[in-house]
C-alpha cells in the first residue's frame, strides 16, 4: 500500500505512525512524498492558497485520484468540510493533546508580554482567540515548518509563536512554552462540547 504524505517533519512522522499501526495488522507500506500548493507557496497566509479551502489536501486527493497512490494522511484541521464522494474519511485516529502552546524566546508568558507584541501564528481561529485575550497585541501571518518557525522566533521576527502543542509531542521535542487555557484558547470541537 502506497501512502501519500507531505515532506514536512511533522507530516512524516504522522505518516510513519500510521504506517507502523497498519504493519502491526500485516499491511506492508511504502511513503511517496507529495510537494502541495500549501508547501510551495510560502509568501501568503494559508486562507490565501488553494481557494482558501484544503491547501494541503486536495492535491492529494488528485494523486489519489490519479491512482498513484491508496491512502494519504492529514491533521484532522486541514481536512475541508466537504469531502469528494468518492474520497471517505477511511479512519480518524485517537485524538493527542488539544492544548496550544505560547513559544517566546525569554519564556514571558501571554499576559506578561508588553502592548503590540506580535504573535506569529498560521491559524485564523487562534489568531482570533489570541485578538479576543488581549486586543492590545499584534497577529501575524506566520509560515514554515516548526523548525522555520522556530528560526524566525529566534530571529527576533516575532514576539511569541503559538502552535499546536500535539505537533511537538508527535516530533519528540519538549520545549518550554506557556500551555493556554483550553477555556480561552479551545479547539472548535472541544468548544461546541463546552456549548460556547
Amino acid at each position: 500500500m502506497i501512502i501519500g504524505t507531505r515532506g514536512s517533519q511533522l507530516a512524516l512522522a504522522q505518516t510513519k505512525n500510521v504506517a507502523r499501526l497498519l504493519k502491526e495488522q500485516g499491511v506492508e507500506t511504502s511513503l511517496k512524498i507529495i510537494k502541495t500548493s500549501g508547501d510551495r507557496f510560502t509568501d501568503r497566509p494559508l486562507h490565501a492558497v488553494s481557494g482558501g479551502v484544503g491547501a494541503f489536501v486536495r492535491e492529494l486527493d488528485d494523486v489519489m485520484l490519479a491512482g498513484e497512490i491508496d491512502i494519504a494522511v492529514h491533521s484532522m484541521k486541514d481536512m475541508p468540510t466537504v469531502r469528494p464522494p468518492t474520497l471517505p474519511t477511511a479512519s480518524v485516529l485517537k485524538r493527542d493533546t488539544p492544548f496550544d502552546i505560547l513559544l517566546t524566546y525569554d519564556g514571558t508568558t501571554l499576559d506578561e508580554l508588553p502592548e503590540q507584541s506580535i504573535i506569529g501564528t498560521s491559524s485564523l481561529r487562534r489568531a482570533a482567540q489570541i485578538r479576543r485575550y488581549r486586543p492590545d497585541l499584534i497577529t501575524q501571518d506566520l509560515r514554515g515548518n516548526i523548525d522555520t518557525r522556530l528560526r524566525k522566533l529566534k530571529e527576533g521576527q516575532y514576539d511569541g509563536i503559538l502552535l499546536a502543542r500535539a505537533g511537538l509531542e508527535r516530533l519528540g521535542w519538549e520545549l518550554e512554552g506557556e500551555i493556554l487555557s483550553l477555556t480561552s484558547f479551545a479547539p472548535l470541537r472541544i468548544r461546541a462540547r463546552l456549548q460556547w
